[in-house]
This record gives C-alpha cells, structure tokens and sequence, in this order.
C-alpha cells in the first residue's frame, strides 16, 4: 500500500505571498494559478534533472499534470502524474499511482487475454497461408481477363453489326427478293452467333472465376470468424477493465467508466481513458482525503505528429476522454465558471461596414458568434435577423471563428445567398487575414535572414499544406491527419518583426474549421501559435484576457445581382 504523503510534494520555495484560489480550476479552459506555475516549474526541473527521461522524450512527448492540495494537517503541497499506462524510463518523482494497473493478480485479463493471443496467433498462421495470396492474385488476374475478352467481343460485335447494316442497304437496292431473303437470315443468324458467343464467354469465365472465389472464400471465411471471435472478446474484455476503473467524487461516491459514459455522445471510452493525468490525480486526493485547490496540465518532450502541443505549454483536459470523467468527479465542488456558458459578445456592437438590398458586410468583433452556439444564441447571424426582418435569404454564407475578427459578408436573399455559395464553393471569393505571431519565425522557416533587425520589413512567403480533420477525443480542436484529413492550403506572408513578434498576412485558399491557428502553430506549418490562442498557443499570465491575434482583413467578391467586383476591407484592431 502508498504511503499517504509518498505522492505529496511540499513545495521548495516560499508559499506564504501566493493566495490560495477561491475555486477550483474549470479544467478544459483556464489561466494556470500561480501555485500551479509554481508547482509546474519544480516538476519540470525533477524531468529536465532525468537524463534518461529526458532522451525518452526527445523521441515522443507527453501530457503531465500537477494539482494543488490540501493535506490534513492544513499544508499546501502538490500532487504530480502523467497521462498514459507508464514510463519507459524508471524514476524517482512521486508521481500518483493509477486508478486501475492490471498486476499478476487481475486474473481474468490474463485468462481471457490469453485466448485472445492465442486467435491472433491463429490468425496469422492463417493470414500467412501462401495460398490465400496465389488465390487472391489469380482472382484479381482473372477479372481483369475476362473484363479485356468481354470489352474485346463487345467492340467487335459493333464492328460486325455495322458491316450487316451495311450489308442489309446494299442488299435491299442489289438482289432479287428470294436472294434478299436468304441473305438477311444469315444476317440475323450472324447476329446471334455473335451474342450466343458473348454468352459463352461470360458463363466460361463466371465458372473459373466461381472456382477460385470458392477455393478464397472457404480461406477468407475462416479468417473472418476468427476475426469476429476475436473482436467479441476484445470488446467483452475491454468492459470488464472500463468496470474496474473506479472513479471517486468529493463525496465519497464512487462509478466506473462504463456508468460514466452510458449517457455521453459516445457511450463506449474511447481507448486510454481514465488513464489521463487529470483523472488520476484527483483520485489519489480524495483516496488520501485531501482537498484539491487547483490544477494544470502541460506538454513536456517532442510534439506529437497531429496535434499541437508544445513543449511547457499549459493544455485543458480533453473532452473526450475526461468530460464525462470529471463532470463526475468534481461533483460537489466549487468550480471556476465555464467560460463556453458566458456570452462573449455581451455589450459589443456589431459594425455595418456595407448594405445593399442584396448584402450585408459586418466588421465582426473577436469573441463573437458567428451563429448560435449550443449554449449561447447571440450571434452575428441573430443580430442581422434582428435588424433585417424581412431579409428572405438565410443570412449567413460562410463563418469566421469566434475569437477571429474581421469583414463577414451575408446574403439578405434567396438570390444572393444562392450566387455567394457558388463563389465560395468555386473558390472565386478572395480572402486576405492579418496575424500576429507569439514568435519570430526567421529561425524555424530558415526564410528570413537571421540578422534581420526588429521591425524591418522582409519579403519571407510561402505555402502551407497539411489535411485536417477533428479530434474527435477532443472538439473543437482539430488534428493534422494525412490518412483522413481535408485537404487545406494556406499562402502566407511576412509583413514584419517587431520585438520577437511577427506580423504577416494570411491567404486560406480553403476553409477548414482553424485552418490558419493550426497552420500557424503546427511543426510541419509555421511552428509558432498566433498571440493569444488558447487553444493551440499558450495558456499563462502573460496571455490572460489577450485576444486572438488574428483579423479577417479583405474580402474581395462580385456582387450577386450587378457582378460587380467589390473589395471590403477593415484594418485590425491591434
């Protein structure tokens, strides 16, 4: 059994000045407190002092978590953990243990994952069997004879119904009636020899074709019930390890994950869950009856290949995972306000930059909906309905993010709603953003000469290309995923550096939901966030309140009813 103050850390420094939270931390969005920076900095100087564990995560990085608690005794210290089963690397941080290990002693999962290796290893006997590969390569050169022999018969048989046709014409103006007769019954039986000769063909390769398909089948049917087999076990074994992740709340109530989840958007935990760093260190405090106070996560070693997570970077929980997890487990406790239930754009006004009886051009503030949201209806579009009550279009043609500002055209008709739609989805609406970047990206990109000074201009530009897709574990974020993703370009350009900021323009050829945050932030895009994100850049003190940096600029269109080429554009803010 863990010693109960084996995970508690006191802190190295001096605590007293530090005010202790008045709420615990909202964790999917927050500002670490200053305890947790605290907290954060001594754990990472315990992974930078690992030489073996630093080398660990130069090849792969991982989510690590620290949570602010009051021990009985009335100290304030930390709890640390990381997110996943384990580390490669042995240690000596008291990282909290996890809420379910599988040991010697967890009986069925070694019973049941026993018959499940045992499948695999039939499986790949059978998936070996080198005559499943000559069945399948016979197969596929088979079809693809008989498609030449059938298009070869089916092209002569047009040559040869175009000669009789010729034939019959010249027959009609050339012969006697008996010898017409005669000639266009042999005709006729040409024809027929032509299709029973197609049919033939057809019933020859269907029946070498039925030959081999049944010599696969009686392969592939054996294969397939093993797969089945295996993927019921797997699934049943995968229920009885989610039961025994036990979850506990401040009041002593205890459910799985499998309780947990029956009434999320997903009812089955996605794989990894209850494994998160959140989860296990709220668990470890109120296993030792200690009272939690606040808590932060952040990325430490190598970014991941999609998502974006810089290194010492400060993250929320992930929503798939730990949603339904922490809804649970901070039951009962006092918790900062959910930011998603605060209407952003309350006391803002919404600018007009163009009307006509067609469009609407708005200057739309950052923080501000676009369209309703789940929680919130105030919106872009609820304000323009607002004020054209007799628009008969459906408003709104295209988005920006909520915390993105800048020119939004929408259609106060059927008719210009319909010409817009088509100009966005052909591409011939152009799009210019302003941005700025929480960094120089000279350095990075290797674009710009190194000695540049702060504030000169520079002629750095480029092109972005990396699919997207949502991360389903974790909305609204989005992945960068070369298997599934959308394809989205982005052009961009550097206006210029000032104080190890850099401003540029940004032109999406596409429109992906965060195209040009994820562009912006990715090791494969810029490498730097846009200042202020809170999403894929930073989360601290420095960032608290700072809008996104970034300005939908220009917007070039050709009006729906004169086709007139029109340009709007409204400078940035900052």
């Amino acid at each position: 059994m863990i010693n109960q103050q084996v995970c508690f850390t006191a802190f190295s420094v001096n605590i007293e000045k530090v005010a202790l939270p008045k709420r615990f931390t909202f964790p999917f969005c927050y500002t670490p407190h200053p305890f947790c920076l605290l907290a954060a900095e001594e754990l990472q100087q315990q992974l930078q002092s690992h030489q073996q564990l630093t080398q660990e995560f130069e090849q792969i990085g991982k989510m690590f978590g620290v949570l602010i608690v009051e021990n009985k005794q009335g100290d304030i210290g930390y709890l640390s953990a990381f997110s996943g089963k384990q580390l490669t690397t042995k240690n000596t941080i008291n990282f909290v243990p996890p809420v379910f290990e599988l040991d010697a002693q967890t009986d069925f999962f070694h019973a049941e994952n026993k018959i499940i290796n045992r499948l695999n290893s039939e499986l790949d006997t059978l998936l070996a069997n080198p005559k499943l590969a000559t069945y399948q390569q016979s197969l596929t050169v088979m079809l693809n004879q008989q498609e030449q022999q059938l298009a070869q018969h089916r092209n002569l048989m047009t040559i040869n119904r175009h000669n009789r046709k010729e034939q019959r014409s010249h027959a009609k103006n050339n012969l006697t009636e008996d010898s017409l007769a005669q000639q266009l019954k042999q005709l006729a039986q040409q024809s027929v020899d032509d299709k029973n000769q197609l049919r033939d063909l057809k019933a020859y390769w269907a029946d070498l074709i039925m030959q081999v398909q049944h010599k696969l089948t009686v392969l592939t049917d054996e294969i397939n019930l093993i797969k089945k087999k295996r993927k019921q076990l797997s699934t049943k074994l995968q229920k009885k390890l989610f039961k025994q992740y036990r979850l506990l709340n401040s009041n002593g109530v205890e459910k799985d994950l499998i309780e947990l989840f029956e009434h999320a958007v997903y009812p089955i935990p996605p794989a990894g869950t209850g494994d998160c760093a959140a989860p296990k260190l709220l668990q470890y405090a109120f296993k030792q009856d200690y009272k939690p106070l606040a808590m932060a996560e952040f990325w430490w070693g190598k970014p991941p290949k999609s998502e974006i997570r810089q290194h010492k970077n400060f993250y929320g929980a992930c929503s798939g995972k730990c949603q339904p997890i922490l809804h649970h487990m901070l039951e009962g406790m006092s918790i900062d306000e959910n930011p998603l239930l605060v209407n952003p754009a309350q006391g803002k006004t919404l600018e007009i930059v163009y009307q006509d009886d067609a469009i609407v051009v708005v200057n739309k503030p950052s923080e501000f909906l676009s369209v309703p949201g789940k929680n919130i209806e105030d919106s872009v579009y609820l304000r323009i309905k607002q004020q054209f009550p007799q628009a008969t279009g459906s408003l709104i043609v295209h988005r920006l993010d909520m915390s993105t500002s800048g020119v939004m055209v929408l259609a106060l008709t059927k008719r210009a709603q319909k010409s817009l739609q088509q100009q966005f989805i052909n591409r011939h609406i152009k799009k210019r953003y302003v941005a700025i970047l929480a960094g120089s990206i000279a350095t990075p990109l290797g674009e710009v000469n190194s000695e540049e000074k702060s504030g000169e201009k520079s002629e750095a530009q480029g092109e972005i290309n990396l699919p997207l897709r949502g991360d389903l574990d974790d909305r609204p974020r989005q992945l960068v995923c070369f298997d599934h993703g959308k394809a989205s370009k982005t052009y961009w350009q550097i206006i210029e550096t000032v104080k190890g900021k850099t401003r540029l323009y940004l032109y999406p050829e596409t429109g992906r939901t965060h195209q040009l945050r994820v562009h912006c932030a990715h090791p494969k895009g810029l490498n730097i966030p846009i200042l202020g994100d809170d999403l894929y850049g930073r989360q601290d003190e420095e960032n608290k309140g700072q809008r996104l940096h970034l300005h939908a600029q220009r917007l070039t269109l050709h009006h729906p009813i004169t086709k007139k080429e029109m340009t709007f554009e409204v400078d940035a803010d900052f």
